[in-house]
């Protein structure tokens, strides 16, 4: 595991890690994307996670940034 992996793992354990929840509409999915030390870097990366799902042609993608720690599943 590289050091910034390692760092972020850290950070969700204590709750400290930047996660996306991104929810779609037709099909009715929530994904969580991240975990990410800084809000800015989150911000970053999720228009290309976004993009990615709109290929997927979802009626609706709605996206809220939440500092949490999260455990498998991310998608549900």
């Amino acid at each position: 595991m590289g050091p910034i992996r390692a760092l972020r793992s850290l950070g969700n354990s204590f709750g400290l890690a930047w996660w996306a929840r991104v929810e779609t509409i037709q099909p009715e999915v929530t994904y969580w994307f991240g975990p990410f030390l800084t809000r800015r870097s989150l911000k970053v990366r999720l228009n290309e996670f976004v993009e990615d799902l709109s290929a997927e042609s979802p009626q609706k993608i709605n996206h809220s940034l939440i500092r949490c720690r999260r455990n498998e599943p991310l998608t549900s």
